[in-house]
């Protein structure tokens, strides 16, 4: 069992419980799912690229990601229909907490010039999302063998039901906020 699942039923739902008073464990937010999301635009019609970035997704996640295809022809992106526009992966249970652990301990910290993340990337919903420049900075991605850089957006799913309790949970979680 992933360590922050532990951290989370052990220390997390205790705590929200009694910072929002709840009378149910079922009304503590949790993290639903964790959507992993490149978009290729210029370099769409580049197959070496989108082996590139896929190999590096399913590297960063552990598992293959979905090809995004474009569903209608758009002339002034010089955009096919049918045509590979990005990619995304899915994270849930296991997986998700092993990649949770993963960005709040390793992976945060080796962004370049990271002092923390704003508050505004927590929606009304309690849902975050984070984007990254370069995908260096993730451990799985060797500096040395890196081909191209490209970025990536990962999106955090939660059943919280405002932006209050998301920040609660992503704050009880270990994430780092700026002040």
């Amino acid at each position: 069992m992933a360590k922050l699942f532990q951290q989370y039923k052990e220390t997390v739902v205790p705590a929200l419980m009694k910072q929002f008073s709840f009378g149910n464990l079922h009304q503590v937010p949790q993290i639903s799912k964790i959507t992993l999301n490149i978009g290729l635009g210029r370099v769409a019609k580049d197959p070496a690229f989108i082996e590139t970035a896929e190999s590096s997704l399913s590297a960063i996640s552990g598992q293959k990601p979905v090809r995004n295809k474009a569903k209608k022809s758009i002339a002034g992106f010089k955009i096919r229909q049918g045509m590979v526009v990005g990619m995304s992966v899915t994270l849930r249970k296991a997986r998700m907490y092993d990649f949770l652990d993963k960005l709040v301990s390793m992976t945060l910290p080796r962004v370049r010039d990271f002092r923390g993340i704003d508050k505004k990337y927590v929606d009304a919903h309690g849902n975050m999302s984070i984007g990254f420049k370069e995908n260096a900075a993730f451990p799985e991605i060797r500096s040395d063998e890196l081909e191209r850089l490209h970025g990536l957006e990962v999106t955090i799913t939660t059943t919280a039901h405002n932006k209050e309790e998301g920040l609660a949970l992503f704050t009880a979680l270990g994430f780092p906020f700026k002040e």
